[in-house]
């Protein structure tokens, strides 16, 4: 899987993909992200990236050539499954969307900044728009970020252990049950017995409805 991200402000993310999973991702070949720098795109002396809204209000747009320029110089080089505009009026990133997007080959993300971005990349380029949550970030950089790793731990190899994320939360629109490591009993709580039983069944039905009480009482959302 190849990533590009488009940015002002790359340095932001580089470090989060130099460590833990997504390091061990990209040092087995099994993902490749590169960063590229808007304000290579800008125009002028001065790399200009934004301008006034057209009809007035308050804050910037980033103006559509420097965003045409870069996308079109990127979809020139490869075919790319998904454009994806990080919003906050996007749809809201669930692991559905994380598991379809993990079986692409070629992904665009666009770090939005300042009111966002001028519609016409919308029109032009963007094939999904995805938020992380009904709030406002200063840029997309955190989001494509958050994205990125919902996506790449997903890739076959890239854990340790691939069962492990199809037992994460939200895989079968449950949430995880309680787990429990050594010791056995830690200042009077003790681990449920029948996970020292042995028996796998009785411990996978005890799992599944532990799965369902915890989401009926936190999310009960998902159930319906």
């Amino acid at each position: 899987m190849r990533i590009d991200i488009i940015s002002v402000l790359p340095e932001l993310m580089e470090s989060s993909f130099n460590a833990s999973i997504l390091k061990r991702a990209m040092d087995k070949g099994l993902a490749e992200v590169h960063f590229h720098q808007l304000r290579a795109y800008g125009l002028g002396k001065y790399r200009q990236i934004d301008d006034e809204p057209y009809g007035g209000g308050a804050g910037m747009v980033m103006m559509i050539e420097p965003l045409d320029h870069c996308i079109s110089e990127l979809k020139s080089q490869r075919n790319y499954d998904e454009i994806i505009y990080l919003t906050p009026d996007g749809e809201t990133l669930n692991q559905k969307i994380a598991n379809t997007l993990s079986i692409k080959d070629n992904l665009i993300f666009i770090c939005g900044h300042y009111k966002g971005i001028d519609q016409r990349v919308r029109d032009l380029h963007v094939t999904r728009e995805i938020s992380i949550g009904d709030y406002v970030l200063t840029g997309g950089e955190l989001a494509a970020c958050v994205l990125a790793d919902a996506v790449i731990r997903l890739l076959p190899g890239v854990l340790n252990d691939e069962q492990s994320a199809l037992t994460d939360s939200f895989q079968d629109d449950l949430l995880s049950p309680p787990i429990y490591t050594r010791p056995e009993e830690y200042k009077g709580l003790r681990v449920p017995s029948i996970l020292l039983s042995g028996h796998s069944a009785k411990i996978e039905d005890w799992r599944h409805e532990e799965a369902l009480r915890i989401t009926r009482e936190k999310r009960p959302d998902l159930l319906d």
